[in-house]
């Protein structure tokens, strides 16, 4: 019986091969909008893991996720240096490292930062060594910097008609394991030398900082000084620091952390666990997966009916044979078994196809997205794909057996004259 349904299948190839194609594409679909979605989700999910409390000025909870931890170019309120000061000196906190942003060198963000917080995220570096003085780089995995090398920082980026900054060249001293995050792509520097090069020490003890714009863009260059690229690193601050958009907190407990949450969330402070805003930002990633879904089964259900009414044509035209087959003496049930066989493998084909082409698609688009981010995002089946499977299984069954089913209806004499 095998044999005769593959055989019948050969015979009228073009048209199971147009069958299985717009099966498979159907089934592709839903398989890249499935993987892709929990791809963004647990790379997302794991890049935030390592910080476990954000505190930055009064401002939008989901912009100051997106750049602190995923480092997304865009301008922050400065907060007060005080507030560093004081989280360093907390006895509930484990560390507090700032984080000042505003320069790139190569595409690349310049991120300035203590070496506490590089040990933080990787806790034995790929290669080389912390920076020790104002002049020294840690860059990111995925930086293609070798020790030594000299980075030259541009003030914003080079689309955006930024400068470069003459007053400094850092050294690299170290690179970092990968982390499968967006600081694989950063560039860290001594957080000092960022404000000394923005003249932003300068004013500390007589400015307020509390004002909008992000670390570099609310100064002066005509302020900008050398930098001694030798002066040895001071990473203890005080109520002189110069203002910041973030910090970075690892508190000690749990309970810790709730409490600087509670007592940070103010009028001139905000403080996020970053796992909370991902979790509001998932909602709305699940509303479109459910709306790009809806679209998946509405096509799959054309699909199906354009199939089904193609096979209910094609044992029309085969009338005659399956005449022959039931005057020569061939059981209901094998006839019943060939016709609902063929449309079968048809569905097991095209299922098949379909999340192959939708796994290599969202292979392809997280591939594309972690190559911009630097986000490892995985793709991988889980468990709950399951019932899903079966459901098209049996779904495959039902719709197989109305053309089998109907073609039991013609009566031998009645299709051998047609």
């Amino acid at each position: 019986m095998i044999r005769f349904i593959l055989a019948d299948l050969r015979r009228f190839k073009a048209g199971a091969f147009a069958v299985v194609v717009l099966i498979a594409l159907s089934v592709a679909l839903s398989v890249t909008v499935t993987l892709q979605e929990r791809a963004v989700r647990l790379g997302s999910a794991r890049a935030a893991e390592k910080f476990d409390l954000l505190v930055g000025a009064a401002g939008s909870e989901t912009q100051l996720a997106l750049s602190a931890v995923f480092l997304q170019p865009s301008p922050l309120p400065l907060m007060s240096g005080g507030v560093l000061a004081k989280l360093s000196d907390d006895p509930r906190v484990d560390f507090a490292a700032p984080v000042g942003f505003g320069d790139s060198a190569d595409g690349y963000p310049v991120v300035g930062t203590t070496t506490t917080l590089v040990s933080a995220l990787s806790p034995t570096l790929a290669e080389g060594a912390l920076f020790t003085r104002l002049g020294e780089a840690v860059v990111g995995a995925d930086v293609p910097k070798r020790l030594g090398a000299e980075i030259k920082p541009m003030h914003g980026a080079a689309d955006e008609g930024g400068h470069t900054h003459t007053e400094i060249a850092y050294t690299v001293t170290g690179r970092m394991a990968p982390t499968g995050t967006a600081w694989d792509r950063a560039i860290l520097v001594p957080i000092r030398a960022v404000w000394q090069l923005h003249g932003m020490e300068e004013k500390a003890g007589h400015e307020d900082h509390d004002h909008e714009g992000d670390a570099h863009e609310d100064h002066d260059h005509d302020h900008e000084a050398h930098v001694d690229a030798n002066a040895g690193l001071d990473e203890h601050f005080d109520a002189a620091t110069p203002g910041i958009p973030a910090v970075l907190v690892k508190p000690k407990t749990v309970a810790d952390a709730y409490r600087l949450r509670q007592e940070y969330r103010g009028e001139t402070t905000l403080a996020v666990f970053p796992a909370e805003v991902l979790t509001r930002l998932y909602a709305t990633l699940g509303d479109a997966r459910s709306l790009l879904l809806a679209i998946a089964i509405g096509t799959q259900v054309i699909v199906i009916a354009a199939i089904l009414l193609v096979t209910v044509m094609h044992v029309g035209a085969r009338q005659r044979q399956i005449g022959a087959l039931r005057a020569f003496g061939a059981p209901r049930r094998s006839v019943l078994a060939i016709v609902w066989g063929e449309l079968f493998v048809l569905f097991l084909a095209g299922f098949a196809l379909g999340i192959a082409v939708g796994y290599a698609a969202a292979e392809a688009i997280s591939a594309s997205l972690a190559a911009t981010t630097a986000v490892r995002m995985p793709v991988e089946f889980a468990r709950e794909d399951v019932p899903l499977a079966l459901w098209f299984l049996f779904l495959a069954v039902l719709v197989s057996l109305v053309p089998a089913v109907s073609a039991l209806r013609l009566s031998p004499a009645r299709a051998l004259r047609a």
